[in-house]
């Protein structure tokens, strides 16, 4: 892992993007970009931010992006939001090209997938657009940062602790993740199951299956797994769009308040069932947090205040100071959970 070290495609980028890439038609007019990445001295004219998520519509980036949105408010800077309505691996390419070619001052994205990607950023960051990935890294060759909301090991180990208090400690359990590709759900699915087997050697995970961060899909597998197995105690869900899907199911169904759901949430989609029972308690960062420090991360880029070296510093606004650490990736914090005592103080 090279933090901002680029290795081998650069050579061929700046011819690529002499290539016409015609934009795409949702959301990708750019209002202010062509006036920025001159390599000036970091006037406003070059706090152009174009926000990439996953996907739109997902309740979780719709709250990244309100928090970049106050950051750039707060520094003077632009930010717009574009992307694909589908987590695919290269749904991401076309909005990447757009952005380099409008000349905006940096891009953050949220990675569908940790290769298909890397050399559309390239030849962004060939055009001088500085590069930070958010929530989902990809490879560390193809970006400067990655602000990561929490290490995995952190992530895993708080929901196999909710899932483990939650049955007992014991019996069969499935995990309904994102997407197949996705770089985090992954690491945390890994993490989660050396932690089982080390740590929790009565619980047996039986199936990890993928939602695609659809709702209709990850409401239609958690039925499934049901199904499938008649003994199961729990459902880990390291999405937010996975756990609200299967607490909806779960809710309306023979299953509630026998079989335990945790993972990774929002409080104002899953405050319902967590006052009704269906959930006990789940975790979670704050997407805003994430979005607004990924914002100011990429305004001192921008400014040249940072390279992405491990040491460097910048100041995040209401989050106060931050380090870039080995790797190019800045850690957002711990995660927090959240039960029926503390759900109503949060809105997000």
């Amino acid at each position: 892992m090279f933090g901002l070290q680029r290795k081998g495609r650069m050579a061929l980028a700046a011819v690529a993007l002499t290539v016409g890439v015609t934009l795409v038609a949702t959301g990708c007019a750019g209002g202010n970009g062509g006036d920025g990445g001159d390599g000036g001295d970091g006037g406003d004219a070059e706090l152009s931010i174009t926000m990439l998520p996953k996907n739109l519509g997902n309740p979780y980036f719709d709250t990244s992006t309100s928090g970049a949105q106050e950051a750039a408010d707060e520094f003077g800077g632009s930010l717009e939001e574009v992307g694909p309505t589908e987590a695919s691996p290269t749904s991401q390419v076309s909005y990447i090209q757009t952005a380099a070619q409008q000349g905006v001052g940096a891009l953050v994205v949220s990675a569908n997938d940790p290769e298909a990607i890397c050399d559309a950023l390239d030849e962004a960051s060939s055009a001088g657009v500085k590069i930070v990935t958010f929530d989902s890294d990809t490879n560390p060759d193809c970006r400067d940062l990655f602000i990561n909301q929490a290490t995995a090991e952190g992530i895993a180990k708080v929901q196999v602790d909710l899932i483990a208090e939650q049955i007992g400690d014991a019996g069969q359990i499935a995990i309904l993740s994102a997407s197949a590709n996705a770089t985090n759900q992954n690491a945390w699915i890994e993490t989660m199951k050396e932690l089982l087997a080390a740590d929790h050697p009565d619980i047996e995970l039986v199936e990890v299956v993928y939602g695609d961060d659809d709702d209709q899909t990850s409401f239609d597998k958690t039925a499934a797994l049901l199904q499938t197995y008649p003994e199961l105690k729990g459902i880990i869900s390291p999405t937010t769009v996975g756990i609200a899907a299967a607490a909806r199911y779960l809710s309306t169904s023979e299953y509630k308040g026998k079989v335990a759901l945790t993972g990774l949430g929002t409080p104002n989609q899953m405050r319902e069932y967590v006052e009704d029972g269906t959930v006990t308690a789940f975790a979670l960062w704050n997407p805003a947090d994430l979005g607004y420090l990924a914002a100011f991360a990429a305004q001192a880029l921008i400014t040249g205040e940072i390279t992405g070296e491990e040491g460097d510093s910048f100041e995040a606004g209401k989050l106060g100071d931050y380090e870039v650490g080995p790797d190019g990736v800045v850690l957002l914090g711990d995660p927090f959970v959240f039960d029926a005592e503390n759900i109503g103080d949060f809105d997000f």
